[in-house]
């Protein structure tokens, strides 16, 4: 959807670039344009999320705008090019400033811009601007979702959801293939990398923003805002959530190179 996809390109782009750094220790370094890993990066931004992404706002406007925009002709041009600009420029900038907090010693700060970008991308899926993006999620026309119905069994089946299984196969196993290879390493073989990084979007991501969604529906504002505040915090503290997960991936350096102090 074109309001999350920004986030998502972001967490993409992030998960490259701290595993990029970390398989890069034991290497001379080298200058951004320089690195191979980026390169791999923003080809699979541009030649893979990024087309998805308009493929999606060309072939279902309503949905992919979270229907605030029912057709193509609702899109002003300058929009739509924004939209495929930024779904490789965030990942880039994802990229770099995992890269850029690696490098300067702060691993578990870098490591956790790919969660904290899955879950202001799950935030903005599951709350929106108005509490229902959930809803309008799972309307799969705007004809529905002005008609108010709310059919998620029935959402799995329509030409929205069959359209994203088939994208999913193609974007999701590249993804994790190539950024489970760039982890790999010291005693973490490449399928375990894999699952690991399969399973952060969705307990950090998903998890913490479906509960953040749930306090402020139930709360009210100021309330839930306060309780999600807490629960931001608690989950993505070293010693919460966020970092029993982080401790499963190698986040030291490789034995043959000198480390900084992790942050």
């Amino acid at each position: 959807m074109v309001q999350v996809d920004v986030f998502w390109s972001y967490a993409i782009g992030a998960g490259f670039g701290t595993a990029a750094a970390r398989a890069a220790v034991a290497e001379p370094v080298r200058p951004l344009l320089s690195d191979r890993r980026f390169t791999t990066t923003v080809l699979f931004l541009s030649c893979v999320f990024a087309p998805s992404g308009l493929w999606l706002v060309w072939q279902f406007t309503g949905w992919e705008t979270m229907h605030a925009a029912p057709t193509t002709a609702d899109l002003p041009a300058w929009l739509v090019a924004t939209f495929a600009m930024t779904n490789v420029t965030q990942g880039i900038v994802g990229y770099c400033v995992a890269r850029h907090l690696w490098r300067s010693g702060h691993r578990y700060l870098s490591w956790l811009q790919m969660p904290l970008g899955y879950f202001a991308m799950f935030f903005v899926l599951a709350y929106g601007w108005d509490g229902t993006g959930y809803r309008r999620f799972f309307a799969p026309t705007t004809a529905a979702w002005r008609a108010g119905e709310f059919d998620p069994l029935g959402f799995l089946t329509s030409p929205v959801a069959l359209t994203l299984y088939g994208m999913g196969v193609v974007l999701i196993p590249t993804m994790l293939w190539l950024q489970a290879g760039w982890w790999a390493g010291d005693g973490l073989a490449r399928a375990r990398a894999g699952a690991l990084l399969l399973v952060v979007p969705f307990s950090l991501g998903l998890g913490t923003a479906a509960v953040a969604t749930v306090a402020l529906r139930t709360l009210g504002v100021l309330p839930g805002l306060l309780a999600c505040a807490v629960l931001v915090v608690t989950v993505f503290h070293p010693r919460g959530l966020a970092g029993l997960l982080a401790r499963a991936f190698p986040l030291t350096t490789r034995r043959s190179v000198p480390a900084p102090s992790a942050a």
